[in-house]
């Protein structure tokens, strides 16, 4: 017996959001062992067998949940991943992402975020996404941002202080800059 489900792909002008594939565990467990990437992450660094943990528990949650996150490929290289993150214990699906330090500051995490978004108000029946973000993480603040995010209180995920910022499906959506380049 197999169950078989579909993770979409997604492509932007630079982009392609796609399944994570076993391929993909040297980029990320090089990327999950980097402190500045975990820093807002929990702060533990993964070692390889736990970065593969994790690719196993983001395609899971596709069979779950019908949702989940992406691999982030820009020109063939897996640059992290990007989607709608929804554990257990999370009070509602989080758009969320995290890319390795050589694709910062490009623009790429608020296209691949902008991506994720649209196709999930799109195809799923959500009217709000949240993001919880560190209050120290100036960058992803300023992604959701740029999304047109409203901060709207804090709560605590997994003992972190976090900010809770809103996506809503009626916002508008900033049209005219289809790179991420913001």
């Amino acid at each position: 017996m197999s169950t078989t489900f579909e993770i979409p792909t997604l492509r932007t002008g630079r982009l392609t959001l796609r399944a994570f594939r076993a391929a993909d565990l040297d980029a990320l467990a090089t990327m999950q062992a980097n402190p500045e990437v975990r820093r807002f992450l929990g702060g533990n660094l993964l070692t390889r067998a736990e970065a593969w943990s994790s690719m196993e528990r983001n395609l899971g949650q596709w069979a779950l949940r019908g949702y989940g996150m992406f691999a982030v490929d820009v020109d063939g290289h897996c640059a992290g991943w990007a989607g709608v993150l929804h554990p257990l214990e999370w009070p509602e699906p989080e758009l969320a992402y995290s890319l390795d330090p050589p694709f910062w500051g490009r623009g790429i995490a608020t296209e691949a975020v902008r991506a994720a978004r649209d196709w999930a108000f799109a195809r799923l029946a959500m009217v709000r996404l949240a993001s919880f973000i560190m209050p120290d993480n100036v960058r992803s603040a300023r992604v959701a941002e740029k999304l047109g995010a409203m901060r709207d209180g804090t709560t605590t995920i997994r003992s972190f202080a976090v900010d809770w910022w809103v996506h809503r499906r009626a916002q508008e959506i900033t049209k005219g800059d289809t790179t991420g380049n913001s």
